[in-house]
């Protein structure tokens, strides 16, 4: 690596001059070369170790502030690995070996793939190509670069030389549909058979994931050495930075500029609510409940136009202590807004409800179209934060039996409590999420947690068996707890 960053044929035009002397350092000691006495102080600041490797880590976790190279960096280091390194003891015939460049959507992949297309522009690499593609660069050596959405389910099978994964912060969470731990521990059994580097860069963002798992445990002298975790401001690795900038930055929102230049995870940004509780809420196999004589049901409903977000009901009850949720409704765009309205009132009428609560969305239009089908529709007393902030301690007792959902589960683990610069704190989705069904259900337990008259007897019999209603579809949109 030294070397090839040296040499003006190959590397040493990408990453040259002073600026560029931390990644330089980084590099160098992830592929087990030897540092200078002037790189080493420049080592023990990023990974908090007196000593460099001595031999090429499994994997690099680079945690840097916003504009600080990470990037391009990654290209240099993907392009050193596919075309200047032999791998062709481990291909079969036929076989051709991977690096993918993963991130959670190709378009942000893409970004390294410009800087590679920069790399393998230059003569003593354009030779090796066999071909260049919007997405991926095929090599002559039989040698694949692909740019990739993160997904754990199209990360098996193939032999890797390496694994670039981008933006690790921003992946999706444990409790979601595509958590950032399924995803890396899908591609690291590709990488066994080669001993290929898994490559992770990153701005920092709450203090949970993988990112943050890595750096907790591995950052500093008592960390596993197979595994090097860097970390540094902006600055520090691109110093050609403007320091007004950055300082304009901190003035505006101290806490996102400590994250986004100052590469500090955010103690602003938490889990709003535990795995452990809203599993231990979830009443297992419990899809829905069928409607019972003498009980007062309550409904809340998360309306939507139909083209981005997900229109959703939630239908409960309150049992005693316990507040129970009935029913879940979900209808995923693209769908007709006025035909989900009517379905959602008619199942509204099976649980003998005459009026929904939802949110001032979208002005008088919910309130209207509930109205044509007999529905009074009531807005909510409070903001959504304020509807998760005040059903968290409903969660934490175990007053309340959640439906089987993995999609309401899904949403409330991934829910961010953020404090603001005045101390105010909000409750939401985390960047690319949704929180559609979480947020009617925990309006649906605000409506239940008020005071309340004492139960009716209730004659029926509940059952963990979906009811006749739970999945249903048409043209204009799908209505399922799935």
């Amino acid at each position: 690596m030294r070397q090839a960053l040296a040499d003006p044929d190959l590397l040493g035009s990408v990453l040259a001059g002073e600026s560029w002397a931390s990644w330089r350092a980084l590099l160098i000691a992830a592929m087990g070369e030897a540092l200078t006495d002037e790189e080493r102080p420049i080592f023990e600041t990023l990974s908090g170790r007196a000593a460099e490797p001595q031999q090429r880590v499994e994997e690099l976790w680079a945690i840097i502030g916003r504009r600080g190279g990470k990037s391009r960096a990654a290209a240099v280091l993907g392009a050193y690995v596919a075309g200047l390194c032999d791998w062709s003891e481990f291909r079969a015939p036929g076989e051709r070996l991977l690096l993918p460049i993963m991130s959670a959507t190709v378009w942000q992949a893409v970004r390294i793939k410009n800087y590679l297309d920069g790399v393998f522009a230059l003569p003593a690499f354009a030779e090796m190509v066999e071909s260049n593609a919007a997405e991926a660069i095929s090599l002559k050596s039989y040698v694949d670069i692909e740019c990739r959405p993160a997904s754990f389910r199209t990360s098996r099978g193939a032999t890797l030389i390496g694994a670039i994964v981008d933006e690790v912060a921003f992946l999706r969470q444990e409790g979601t549909a595509n958590p950032d731990r399924e995803i890396l521990n899908a591609l690291r059994p590709g990488l066994a058979t080669t001993a290929g580097m898994l490559v992770c860069i990153s701005s920092p963002h709450a203090r949970r994931g993988e990112l943050y798992r890595a750096f907790r445990d591995h950052h500093g002298p008592a960390g596993d050495p197979a595994i090097l975790v860097a970390r540094a401001s902006s600055l520090v690795m691109n110093p050609t930075l403007s320091p007004q900038v950055i300082r304009r930055a901190f003035e505006r929102d101290a806490a996102v500029a400590a994250a986004e230049y100052g590469g500090q995870f955010r103690v602003d940004v938490e889990s709003f609510v535990s795995r452990e509780v809203v599993e231990a809420a979830v009443v297992a196999d419990r899809f829905e409940l069928p409607p019972c004589a003498g009980v007062k049901y309550v409904a809340f409903t998360d309306p939507s136009g139909g083209s981005s977000d997900a229109m959703t009901l939630a239908i409960a009850h309150r049992d005693s202590d316990k507040i129970i949720i009935d029913a879940i409704r979900v209808a995923t765009p693209p769908f007709s807004p006025d035909s989900v309205t009517a379905d959602f009132a008619e199942t509204m009428r099976l649980y003998h409800v005459s009026e929904v609560t939802g949110d001032r969305y979208a002005g008088e239009w919910p309130r209207e179209r509930f109205r044509v089908h007999g529905i009074e529709y009531k807005l909510a007393e409070k903001p959504k934060s304020d509807l998760y902030r005040d059903a968290l301690p409903q969660l934490n007792a175990g007053r309340v039996e959640l439906l089987d959902h993995p999609k309401l589960i899904e949403q409330l683990c991934s829910l961010e409590r953020r404090t603001a610069r005045g101390g105010r704190d909000s409750i939401d989705h985390p960047p690319q999420g949704h929180d559609d069904i979480a947020n009617c259900v925990a309006g649906a337990i605000n409506l239940l947690s008020q005071p309340y008259a004492a139960p009716v007897a209730a004659f029926g019999v509940y059952s963990s068996s979906p009811s006749p209603y739970a999945r249903r579809s048409n043209l204009s949109g799908t209505y399922s707890n799935a």
